[in-house]
């Protein structure tokens, strides 16, 4: 049929654009802040690209969601402002005729959705606080950048090192600050290396420096010279595997254990996903109708409004399982039931507006035909 072809067809072009949209700026946004935390040592320089593109599996969900949402929006609007809305109802069409071409659309980003919701979504965070991890578990060597003041993994001994050699194992110009039984303890430093001891221990081995000892506000500070002296590396021990966050737990460990209340919470969100993608492709249907007095903003605007406003409610359904104030059952489906309620409301005005409208034009026509015989 050409009104279907011709549907999918301006979906699929305006689908892509939107997308292309989204993706480069959450794209940018995200490489300026991933950036910025591998410029201040919270990130390891080398996973940058690698964090870049997980942070895009985790929030693809989403972007499909409001690409999908756009682009029918787009796509409806522009037809009834070129009045062709008007021709493919003047050819016997009602408005509930585009939900089937509609939902033929939207169902691979539905499915996409869904994948990326139960599946992707907790894998790329799983990875993303397993990369993180490795970086927190870092030893002082690792952290030690030519120029920069390093804390270390202990977060008791602040390091400063001029230069390093290409190799890793010497430094030079050192600056060591830590904190010891209420005590700073300062020690500067010509030249360094790395030594292992026979028990396996780490240490940087200072030569040529002086140490100084004391209280911060008292004069009785210390003062010593060394020819060596060795700081020893903190090696933190190994995280636990069972400290990953809610969101990296998988789909089918949240049903398992069911019982904690904090994945039920997470198991709403999941779930909530594909159904909210599934909702406002249905509510853009009718809500991309356009009066010619108003603005050509107004959609746009209430568009925006809408998907603020479910995404939070999403969110607050979500917070109240999780904090037993709300059943599973009840907070999974209650949302989206009341959200069904209302677009099946919208459709039953327009197809009433539709009908009065063709009923108005109906008795016009009437009315100058009988007066046309009454002359």
């Amino acid at each position: 049929m050409i009104f279907q072809r011709s549907l999918q067809r301006e979906l699929n072009y305006t689908a892509g654009a939107v997308f292309m949209v989204l993706i480069t700026v959450m794209l940018t946004t995200m490489m300026i802040r991933i950036l910025g935390f591998a410029a201040s040592g919270k990130a390891d320089p080398r996973d940058v690209l690698v964090l870049i593109g997980l942070a895009v599996i985790g929030y693809l969900a989403v972007i499909l969601i409001v690409t999908l949402f756009v682009s029918i929006l787009f796509v409806l609007t522009r037809w009834y402002r070129d009045s062709e809305m008007v021709v493919w109802f003047a050819s016997g069409l009602s408005i509930t005729d585009f939900i089937k071409p509609v939902l033929r659309f939207a169902t691979p980003y539905l499915a996409v959705i869904t994948f990326c919701a139960l599946v992707a979504w907790p894998w790329a965070n799983q990875q993303i606080s397993a990369l993180e991890a490795r970086f927190a578990q870092r030893d002082d060597v690792s952290m030690i950048s030519p120029g920069q003041f390093r804390e270390s993994a202990a977060s008791h001994r602040v390091f400063f090192v001029e230069t390093v050699s290409p190799d890793a194992t010497k430094v030079h110009n050192v600056f060591v600050s830590g904190t010891e039984n209420g005590k700073v303890n300062v020690v500067v430093s010509k030249d360094g290396h790395i030594e292992t001891a026979k028990d396996g221990n780490r240490y940087i081995v200072l030569e040529k420096g002086r140490r100084y000892d004391g209280v911060p506000g008292q004069p009785d500070y210390r003062v010593m010279e060394f020819e060596r002296y060795g700081v020893k590396i903190d090696n933190p021990a190994s995280a636990s595997t069972d400290n990953t966050p809610t969101k990296g737990v998988p789909t089918a460990r949240l049903f398992r254990e069911i019982q904690n209340p904090i994945f039920r919470g997470e198991i709403v969100w999941r779930v909530g996903l594909p159904l909210l993608a599934l909702a406002l492709v249905l509510l853009a249907v009718p809500l991309a109708y356009q009066n010619p007095r108003h603005g050509r903003t107004v959609n746009l605007v209430m568009a925006v409004l809408i998907y603020l406003g479910y995404t939070n409610l999403l969110s607050l359904s979500q917070a109240w399982v999780a904090q037993e104030r709300l059943p599973l059952a009840i907070g999974v489906w209650l949302l989206h039931v009341l959200a069904l309620g209302v677009i099946v409301l919208l459709y039953v005005r327009r197809v009433r507006f539709r009908g009065l409208l063709g009923r108005r034009r109906n008795n016009g026509a009437s009315a100058v035909r009988a007066s046309g015989g009454a002359r």
